[in-house]
């Protein structure tokens, strides 16, 4: 994580908050108490900043200065509302070709990812605010500054954007090994969201129930499955090539 892009100390991090500043994650020390940790978590709620508990080891890692026990990491880009995202490429004309992420946690992964999006035209990546990785240095440098092209926005919970994607005609598409279709069965000409899960626990059982399909890629060797960001690319460029 780069140095630019923490802010360190419990008064500062809670004034970055209240600037409105795209604070992305809070580490917080373990067991740590006091009324201005107490206002700090407040502030936190209020404006459903994603956090996490952590030894003071790793604190000390994020930086040598007096942290008090709280460092923030602060996104170097700004995130676009889901709506306005859904709205302005519907008024393109053209299929969109949406991508969700469903608490992709490496951020090595989630750059990856982005620079295959803004190659394969992606209008945007739909990631879930709790559990999702940091747009932090590694994933701009990962993604080679594509992180810069590709609209990113932040939801609540991955369902209820299912469900807004649904209701605005556009088709889920939920990449599993958990289903007998190939992705090349699938019609992806259409408007489509394409839905890729963690890189432990796949998608959210929760999620595949309310999808319109489930496809996987066909696997021949002896291991059961890819990388999350190569099998990201082959799904996304069997969009590219039924869409020239």
């Amino acid at each position: 994580m780069e140095k630019e892009h923490l802010i360190f100390g419990i008064r500062a991090i809670i004034e970055a908050i209240q600037s409105g500043a795209a604070v992305d994650k809070v580490f917080i020390q373990k067991e740590i108490s006091g009324e201005l940790m107490k206002d700090l978590m407040k502030v936190m709620k209020r404006a459903n900043i994603n956090f996490s508990y952590v030894p003071v080891e790793k604190l000390n890692r994020l930086t040598p200065n007096n942290h008090q026990g709280a460092v923030a990491s602060i996104s170097p880009i700004g995130f676009i509302e889901l709506e306005h995202l859904v709205d302005s490429t519907l008024a393109s004309g053209k299929a969109p070709l949406f991508l969700i992420l469903d608490q992709i946690s490496d951020a090595r992964n989630f750059g990856a990812i982005i620079r295959t999006a803004e190659c394969t035209g992606v209008n945007g990546i739909i990631v879930q605010k709790s559990g999702s990785a940091p747009v932090n240095g590694d994933t701009v440098k990962t993604s080679a500054g594509a992180v810069f092209n590709v609209p990113i926005c932040k939801v609540e919970h991955i369902k209820d954007a299912l469900f807004y994607l649904q209701g605005s005609g556009i088709k889920t598409v939920a990449a599993t090994e958990k289903t007998d279709q190939n992705i090349y069965d699938i019609d992806l000409k259409e408007g489509i969201a394409l839905i890729m899960g963690s890189e432990e626990r796949g998608i959210n059982p929760s999620v595949l129930k309310i999808v319109d399909e489930k496809a996987k890629l066909p696997m021949f060797g002896t291991i059961g499955s890819l990388n999350v960001s190569v099998a990201c690319g082959a799904f996304l460029y069997e969009a590219v090539r039924q869409r020239s």
